[in-house]
């Protein structure tokens, strides 16, 4: 059904009135207009409307929004819609992660809400995904039917270790810094001179991955402390120039690399 297309001033100091912290704006029946065209109309609109109202834009990526999207507003849907499934999951974050140099505070990429909870992946996948969302940066919005979560449910979108590196203040999209097969090497700086690793099997078979401080950004010599967020511990051995873990099929593991010497 339409909706707010020629009425956006009316429409935002309504959300203002109504206390919205959050819109999101597709462009369905949009008239034959060009989201470039179209989504500023709003942005001006939410401007008057004398609240802060975070814009989020979906037009599902058809027009490269993270090329434009910084100037009208908060976040941008890079991809079409998700699914419940590995494979949408995994070629949703391999789209976003194309646009990462373009995500900075204050305006991000979006690969879409998150299906953790849904049931459609095993556990281990709804780690990767909720991994992979969190060190890229993206809105991490809840797509489960919060009022029925289950408890493994709630530890994973709870979990404030992860969470903290989507919330850094730096602010900045990791990417894959190597990429071999179906093994992966995620990382991106976070404040105070540490970075985030992540590192993802994407295969049918438990394997080790190997992240290189050269790919990550940390001087080659350095001593590095490691915290794993989802075990929550700090790993007692301290890594010089690289670090390697071995995981299952369909699993990651995720780190706060912190350099000690």
């Amino acid at each position: 059904m339409p909706g707010s297309l020629g009425h956006e001033e009316q429409d935002a100091r309504i959300f203002a009135a109504w206390g919205i912290d959050y819109l999101k704006y597709d462009n369905c029946n949009n008239d034959d207009s060009k989201p470039t065209v179209r989504y500023p109309v709003m942005t001006r609109a939410l401007m008057k409307a004398d609240r802060p109202i975070f814009f989020s834009l979906c037009e599902w990526g058809d027009m490269h929004p993270a090329l434009w999207g910084a100037k009208v507003g908060n976040s941008w849907r890079t991809t079409n819609d998700i699914s419940d499934t590995w494979e949408s999951m995994v070629s949703r974050a391999d789209m976003n992660e194309v646009y990462a140099e373009f995500a900075r505070p204050g305006g991000w990429n979006d690969p879409d809400m998150l299906e953790v909870g849904n049931g459609g992946m095993t556990k281990d996948e709804y780690l990767v995904h909720f991994s992979i969302w969190a060190i890229s940066k993206a809105p991490l919005l809840i797509g489960c039917d919060v009022r029925n979560m289950t408890k493994e449910t709630i530890q994973i979108i709870a979990n404030k270790e992860v969470i903290s590196v989507n919330q850094d203040a730096l602010g900045v999209q990791a990417k894959k810094v190597r990429s071999e097969g179906d093994l992966e090497i995620w990382a991106g700086p976070l404040s105070g001179y540490r970075a985030a690793l992540l590192l993802v099997n994407r295969g049918p078979w438990r394997t080790s991955i190997t992240a290189h401080w050269d790919d990550i950004g940390i001087p080659p010599n350095s001593v590095v402390e490691a915290r794993d967020l989802w075990e929550h511990k700090t790993l007692k051995k301290r890594f010089v120039g690289n670090l390697t873990a071995t995981m299952d099929s369909h699993s990651c593991k995720m780190y706060v690399l912190k350099p000690v010497s």
